[in-house]
């Protein structure tokens, strides 16, 4: 890495963070289309109750969420000893391949499928674009690295998301998914154009990933993430409904409303990955005391268009701020299986993503309102913050994990 520009560096950076846009592009797409897919796909649900098909219709993201958490342990392990930038070409096509078959497949227990596999190399993706960038930007800046891949998920959600999501309103949601392949492609150009070979870590193998499941704070730290993350999926799942049937808005307004999520999540990224290289646990129970707070604020003034919008920023804010923290975390409480500490992250936020949109989906169909994943919202994010007092109390109590190095 020596030899390579800064130009070079921040080139190759910003191609692994367009693959970030890329997923989010993918990933958050669907909460935004939730209604129109709800349309398309299931037509006669649709017309005997909205919000019961919408809450059907969630079932898509819950899909990719599942398909994250099988994929991120799994290619994390088999893939140990793969050169970095080989294992993200790989990952790109297999992403290209499953949002192609996720706009093109006939029924919605198809894009069921199709969604799941698209999200297989989803955590994988940001484990090992994060570790590319960790070692581009140099010793010291893993978190800072692992943000700057984040990053493109922030920049997805306040452009291309909104974007997209406009796109799908008014030419149909299959031509937003098209559209999200083609990023993915674009993606895997700037990729073999200007991100180096980096070798995987000298002693990686799969049973030194796998090892990593073997250590307590690892399981403790991926369900502190699974959790209380889920807090944020509760809400940002059903941020359309809540925008048009809530705040009385038009569905126009709805790429506006995420414009104000991704605002936020922009903010809390760069914050969360330079506060999480100075004071790791600190700024974890920090995030989740700020995540129960905006997220009830959300609760409390959403039904008001300018609170919907407030609320929206600050839910944005304080959740990504936890996306390098608790990226970091695992991989330091991961020695020696930096790629499964990564990918563990990834799988831990998606099954939040799952959870959260489960949950949600369940206090809507049982007739509590659009706001009631709100609340539900709440309670996850109260014991994901228990979760993370246990896992810093036991670390504690016990000798201290040194950092990892990053492999250069």
């Amino acid at each position: 890495m020596d030899g390579l520009s800064r130009n070079r560096r921040l080139a190759a950076v910003a191609a692994l963070a367009l693959g970030g846009v890329a997923v989010g592009l993918t990933e958050f797409v669907a909460m935004g289309l939730l209604p129109d897919i709800a349309r398309g796909l299931l037509p006669q649900r649709y017309a005997q109750s909205p919000s019961d098909a919408v809450a059907r219709a969630g079932w898509m993201i819950t899909a990719y969420a599942l398909g994250v958490v099988v994929g991120a342990p799994l290619i994390a392990a088999l893939s140990a000893r793969l050169p970095r930038k080989k294992l993200v070409l790989g990952l790109l096509v297999l992403f290209a391949v499953g949002t192609v078959a996720s706009a093109t497949a006939p029924t919605f227990d198809l894009v069921l499928v199709a969604r799941f596999v698209a999200a297989l190399p989803h955590g994988a993706y940001f484990g090992a674009a994060g570790l590319l960038a960790a070692a581009l930007l140099g010793p010291g800046n893993e978190a800072r690295g692992f943000a700057a891949v984040l990053s493109g998920l922030t920049v997805s959600n306040v452009v291309g998301v909104p974007l997209i999501t406009r796109l799908g309103q008014e030419a149909g949601w299959r031509t937003a998914y098209l559209v999200i392949a083609g990023v993915f492609l674009l993606t895997l150009l700037a990729v073999l154009a200007v991100v180096p070979e980096v070798a995987a870590a000298v002693d990686s193998s799969p049973a030194a990933e796998l090892r990593a499941l073997r250590t307590r704070q690892v399981w403790l730290v991926a369900a502190t993430g699974a959790v209380g993350f889920a807090g944020f999926f509760a809400v940002n799942t059903y941020i359309a409904p809540v925008t048009t049937d809530v705040a009385g808005l038009a569905a126009a307004t709805v790429p506006w409303a995420l414009v104000a999520v991704g605002l936020g999540m922009t903010v809390g990224n760069a914050l969360g990955g330079w506060l999480a290289d100075r004071d790791l646990r600190r700024s974890m129970i920090v995030g989740f005391v700020s995540m129960i707070v905006s997220i009830t604020v959300f609760g409390l003034v959403a039904s008001n268009p300018v609170g919907l919008f407030v609320g929206a920023f600050l839910v944005g804010a304080t959740s990504l701020y936890l996306g390098p923290v608790l990226q970091a975390r695992l991989i330091t409480v991961a020695p020696g299986a930096q790629l499964m500490g990564a990918a563990m992250n990834q799988s831990a936020m998606n099954i939040a993503n799952s959870l959260g949109a489960a949950l949600g989906s369940v206090a809507i169909a049982a007739g509590f309102g659009y706001l009631a994943p709100a609340w539900v919202g709440v309670l996850l994010a109260v014991l994901g913050l228990g979760l993370a007092g246990v896992s810093v109390t036991v670390e504690r109590r016990s000798r201290t994990p040194e950092p990892i190095a990053v492999a250069s």
